[in-house]
């Protein structure tokens, strides 16, 4: 589960990097970073549990 996770949390990062180096696509870096957050947010509540 926790490679899961860490694999979901890449493709996030990557997927706001490409939003921030091209510039029209500033949504892809928004979508990107919500979801880095919420994938570690998930993350670390299931971790604790």
């Amino acid at each position: 589960m926790i490679a899961l996770i860490v694999a979901l949390l890449v493709v996030w990062l990557v997927l706001a990097v490409v939003g921030l180096v091209v510039h029209g696509l500033f949504w892809l870096f928004v979508i990107g970073a919500i979801l880095f957050v919420v994938t570690g947010i998930i993350g670390w509540v299931r971790r604790r549990v």
